[in-house]
């Protein structure tokens, strides 16, 4: 009953018309960034971080929340009229939806996308609402040895799960992990990597290091690309922008299955919806071999259906995590999670209590956002699409200059600016050799929690390093990081032979 409450009164607050401009500026951002391949939610939020600071904080949030969920509902139309997937997360609801664009099916498979998003991101907003507090009361029992633990099960399960190469997730964990000790340190007062540079005394801001991964590093990836010769075809989104009642029935139980594989990977740190889409991917393809006439491989829209309502019902219940928690599941959550810290509010167990009012506001915002993004997608699709012909020069100097803008306006110095450029050459050299972003991203967020919270279990326990795995929840928690990283290698290990079996189809349908 309280959650219903706080709900009821966090709509009042929302719905006013300045925090509804908000939402909407924000699911017309996160679409936008969502279509156009190489760019995503992350970006657009660590872009829009340094300029963003003087806005009323509520304001600002619920337009990075419009950022996040748009962001996955416009995923997948590049994947879908191009299969040139915005992201990974869309990777396997393109798999079916391009075939069904090449038949001529392409406004249904939009169609289907918009409405299997919109019922997974209610569904596990829903289930925020009537858990998230009780996850958070649970959370303030936890100790320094318990959030050392979470903070250990973020690193490791992110850079074991979104790299192909476990050597290259932990380099890039080390990267943030270095980056993160950066500048003084709290305790000894001594200096970390600073060189006996002045500037670097106070660390370098989270905003330069995100903008500098996210933004910079991806104009200089693509600005080495221009040039070469681009194989992509689009493939016009033709015939109705709506499903038939017999189409609707077909989708409708992958929906909710999709929905239900979806909500448990919130809270896991997995770096996103990569998993839990493919799982869904893979339970619709062993249901449908079981059918007199099975349709995968032909534009099966079940294919599209359970994959895009596992992916946004993640992105669902990541919120829940973040906000209870502190516990940012994916880049684009630890990039929400630096959003809240620049407004003086840290995510966890006493959130519910110290800025009631501004995470229900931002609860009730999810699901406003949820049918914003619902009325710009269903019918409006295949315009989003023509961002498409924006030509790369254009755009990405744009974002260039931007986030030039963005960090000098956020601290007036000019040795930011040098930092970002610096770090920017970086990202690139990440792109450029296949090593992950969010483990750095989570790495650096994450990495102060880590290191206070070990430094305080240590000195409590005069060193004793069995307090790290003295409380049940501490055990829980490492047993469930063995779990993920188990099922994590497998999936793998599967999804390394399906992967080249499905390119062998797409090529067949192409040819």
């Amino acid at each position: 009953m309280d959650s219903l409450t706080g709900l009821i009164a966090g709509f009042g607050d929302v719905l006013t018309p300045v925090n509804l401009l908000y939402v909407f500026i924000g699911a017309v951002i996160g679409t936008a960034v969502g279509v156009l391949p190489g760019l995503g939610s992350a970006m657009a939020v660590a872009l829009l971080l340094p300029v963003t600071f003087t806005l009323d904080p509520l304001a600002a949030l619920v337009m990075f929340a419009g950022i996040y969920f748009g962001g996955l509902f416009g995923d997948s139309i590049a994947g879908i009229l191009m299969n040139t997937p915005g992201n990974s997360t869309a990777i396997a609801g393109s798999l079916e939806g391009h075939r069904m664009a090449r038949k001529g099916r392409g406004a249904q498979a939009l169609a289907t996308s918009a409405i299997g998003a919109f019922i997974g991101g209610m569904v596990a907003t829903a289930l925020v609402v009537f858990f998230a507090p009780a996850l958070a009361e649970w959370a303030t029992k936890f100790g320094p040895g318990e959030y050392f633990a979470l903070a250990l099960f973020a690193f490791i399960a992110t850079s074991a799960v979104v790299s192909e190469s476990v050597v290259k997730g932990a380099a890039a964990l080390l990267i943030g992990l270095v980056l993160a000790m950066i500048g003084t340190d709290e305790v000894s007062g001594s200096q970390r990597f600073t060189f006996g540079n002045v500037a670097l005394f106070d660390g370098i801001s989270i905003v330069v290091i995100t903008v500098a991964m996210l933004a910079v590093g991806e104009v200089i990836f693509v600005a080495s690309r221009i040039g070469r010769p681009d194989d992509r075809s689009f493939t016009p989104s033709t015939g109705r922008p709506f499903l038939s009642m017999a189409e609707y029935r077909e989708a409708l139980p992958a929906w909710l299955r999709g929905t239900a594989v979806g909500v448990p990977f919130g809270v896991i740190p997995a770096g996103g919806a990569e998993v839990p889409t493919f799982l869904a991917f893979g339970v619709e393809k062993r249901l449908d071999s079981r059918r007199k006439v099975p349709m995968f491989g032909k534009g099966a829209i079940r294919g599209v259906a359970g994959p895009e309502a596992a992916g946004n019902s993640t992105a669902g219940t990541a919120m829940g995590a973040l906000l209870a928690l502190g516990l940012p599941t994916s880049a684009t959550a630890a990039m929400l999670l630096a959003a809240f810290q620049q407004y003086g509010m840290q995510p966890g167990p006493l959130l519910f209590d110290r800025s009631a009012d501004i995470v229900w506001a931002l609860i009730a915002s999810l699901f406003i956002g949820m049918v914003v993004l619902l009325v710009l997608n269903l019918p409006f699709a295949p315009l989003w699409a023509r961002l498409l012909s924006i030509p790369k020069e254009y755009l990405y100097a744009g974002i260039a200059v931007f986030a030039c803008f963005g960090v000098y306006a956020a601290s007036s110095a000019i040795i930011d600016v040098v930092f970002m450029l610096v770090l920017g050459v970086l990202g690139f050299a990440m792109r450029r050799y296949g090593i992950p972003l969010a483990p750095v991203l989570i790495a650096v967020i994450l990495g102060p929690l880590a290191e206070s919270s070990l430094r305080a279990a240590m000195n409590n326990s005069q060193n004793n390093p069995l307090t790290l795995v003295s409380t049940p929840i501490t055990i829980t928690l490492y047993a469930l990081l063995a779990v993920v990283i188990g099922i994590s290698t497998y999936n793998k290990l599967r999804l390394r032979k399906e992967v080249p079996a499905s390119a062998r189809s797409t090529e067949e349908v192409a040819g």
